[in-house]
Formats: structure tokens, sequence, C-alpha cells
């Protein structure tokens, strides 16, 4: 029994209600986390009876250096939250400071952040699967599969942005850049080709004995829990809750798109990694058209001036579907260049308030499989 300021001991010396319990330090480093992420589990023999996410670890002050920074200064700290989707992180705040200050975004620019989105989109589900089958074993060929195809997507991003991780390419009004000559044909063949890997992967993965041994029955989100849980993305509609703000919202262009949100029956772990695999189909079908039908024209508001930004006094909430789930910003301006308040709404931390109730009852050993589940960045959880 680990000592935690004696009271614990003292119960289980006592035979309290802790007597033949373990308690379990795991972390504050594991590899499944994105980060630096502690969970203290106490046991009864290999049953989790509570669970304490702990996290802080990796908090660099996101919101309050913001509210010294000008908005578009703010801009590339938004590529650091959640570092696998730099891109749909821009596009929250851009869209947030875009309801602020009242900007248009011109048409090819819409699409644009369309189609960066939906390949932040496939590479992240995929890296997210890879990494939970990890986690639960599978070591070596779901993860290179996986990594194989964000390659593709990151060189595009890097041709496209100049970057491959940290994009920096949203701006208020549109986008930083048009793509370059023969880029959009180059899209075209990376998602043209991604059918196969999602046929390869459903294939290898889908009907396996030992994932599905694994993983249905484990880690169940019910419907009810996942909604007074505020949980968004893929966790909640594993658990049957079809809600998803491309399709509420109607921001950008997605109006344009036919695609369908797939919903799980039961909230487990394996609802919520085939719904992936579904909704990344899904994906593909929106970057066909979007590629298809994206039109001529600027990619920025000539307009805007970005060197001397100031919007109205006011508030604004900008919120889209991240791969995780809902990313919003929350802006107040006071006329300054500087918001007067900024807070971010993470879908990494919201998701993750329901893991004890997922881990109550399960095995030590399903523990890290849940986590994997739930698809968390400690970058984003620790604004």
């Amino acid at each position: 029994m680990i000592d935690r300021g004696g009271s614990r001991r003292d119960e289980c010396e006592a035979g309290g209600e802790d007597a033949g319990r373990l308690e379990v330090s795991m972390g504050p480093q594991h590899p499944s986390t994105h980060g630096v992420f502690r969970m203290d589990v106490v046991l009864e023999g290999e049953t989790v009876v509570r669970l304490k996410p702990v996290f802080g670890y990796l908090h660099r002050n996101h919101e309050k250096i913001a509210e010294q920074t000008t908005y578009l200064g703010s801009m590339p700290y938004t590529d650091r939250l959640d570092y696998f989707c730099s891109l749909t992180s821009n596009w929250a705040y851009a869209l947030a400071v875009e309801k602020l200050a009242g900007l248009a975004v011109p048409e090819r620019a819409e699409y644009l952040r369309v189609i960066t989105a939906e390949l932040t989109r496939l590479q992240n589900h995929a890296c997210q699967m890879g990494f939970m089958l990890q986690d639960l074993g599978a070591m070596g060929t779901p993860m290179m599969y996986a990594f194989r195809e964000r390659e593709k997507i990151l060189d595009l991003f890097e041709s496209l942005t100049g970057s491959r991780m940290m994009c920096n390419y949203m701006r208020f009004g549109g986008c930083r850049a048009d793509a370059p000559a023969g880029w959009i044909e180059a899209a075209r063949g990376v998602v043209g080709d991604f059918p196969r890997f999602l046929d390869e992967y459903e294939a290898l993965l889908a009907t396996n004995e030992i994932v599905m041994a694994r993983t249905q029955g484990v880690g169940v989100l019910p419907r009810d829990l996942a909604i007074n849980a505020s949980a968004s993305g893929p966790v909640l509609r594993a658990s049957g809750v079809g809600y998803d703000i491309r399709k509420t919202d109607r921001y950008g262009v997605y109006d344009r798109f036919d695609f369908r949100v797939p919903v799980g029956d039961h909230g487990d772990c394996y609802d919520r990694f085939m719904l992936r695999l579904l909704e990344m189909r899904e994906s593909v079908k929106i970057l066909e058209a979007a590629l298809e039908q994206i039109p001529a024209g600027p990619v920025i508001d000539g307009k805007v001036k970005l060197r001397n930004f100031k919007p109205r006094a006011g508030e604004a909430y900008g919120r889209i579907e991240g791969p995780k789930g809902e990313i919003g910003f929350y802006l107040i301006s006071d006329g300054s260049a500087s918001p007067y308040r900024y807070r971010v709404r993470p879908p990494s931390l919201i998701n993750l308030t329901a893991l004890e109730e997922m881990c109550l009852g399960q095995k030590v050993a399903d523990v890290v499989v849940i986590l994997g589940s739930i698809d968390i960045v400690l970058g984003e959880v620790d604004r």
C-alpha cells in the first residue's frame, strides 16, 4: 500500500473500507498520453474501484499569454494546443475572431479550410487507432500502417503551409497563402488512395478476435453520462448521440457536402475504434467533393489589416468539429490590439472528465486501452 499522507494506510490497518486495496500511481509519464499525465488508481485485486486523473504537468499559461499578445500573434500558439491537429485549432480561433470582427471569408479560402480540416481528421484518426492498438499490445504493424498514411498528408501540409505540424496557416478573413501549383492534384492522389488503407485496416483489425475480446464491453460510456459530461466528437457519437457541429452549425461550406454522421450502439472501446474508421470514410467523401468543386479566386479578404488589427468591443464564441470533438474559443474584446479575455474549450480535457466512470469495474490492464480510446493530447488539456 502506498503511503500518501498516512490516512489510507491507517484506514487499512484499522480494517476500513480500503482494507485489502492497493493504490497504484500510473505515470506521470506514459506513452499512451502524448504528454505527461498521471492516474491514481485504487484496485481490489486487478479491478479498478477508484481512479483520479492528475494533470497540469504541461501547463504553459496559454490563455493568459494570449491576453498580452496581439490577436494575430496568438495564431501560432493555437498550433501548440493539439499539435496533431494544428490546422483545426487555427480554424476555430480564426472563426471566433471573424465573428467578433464581422469578417467575411472568400469562397476559395472556405474550401481550403474544409480540405485541410478533413485531411487533419484523417491523419488524427489513423494515428489514434494505431496508438490505441499499440497500447492494447499490437506492437508495430497497425501504428506503422497509420504513420505511412500520415506521412503523405504531412507532405501535403508542408507544401501548402511550410510546416508539417505547426502550420500557422489560417488568417482572419481567409488563409495565409493559396495552394501552390499541382497541390490540388497531389491531394486528389492521396485522398484517392486512402480507401485502400481503410480497407486494409478494417480487414486486419475489425474482426480480429483479440481486438474484439479486449475492446468490446470495455470502457462503456452510457449515452446519458456522455451528454451530462459534455463529451463531444467520436467519444460522444460512439455512445449513440448523433451530434456533429459540421451538421448543426454548418460553418464554412459544409452544407454543400453530402456526408453522414456515424454513431455507435454500446459506447465501448470497440465502438470508439470503429466509429473513427467510419468517420474517415465520410471524410474521404467530403474531400473528394471539395477538391472537385474548389473555385478560383482570392484566399483572404484584402480589406483586413492584420498589422494593426483591433476588432470592435464585444464578445464571441467560435467552434468547429475538430477530430477529437468540439474545439472552441471564447473572446472578449475591449477594442484594443489584445483580447481582454481569451478562453479555450478543449475537447481533450472535457472528454477526459468521464475517465473514472469508464474505468470503474474494469481490469487494470484495460485502463490504458480506455484512455487511448478517448484520444487526448496533453498540450490541449494543460493549456
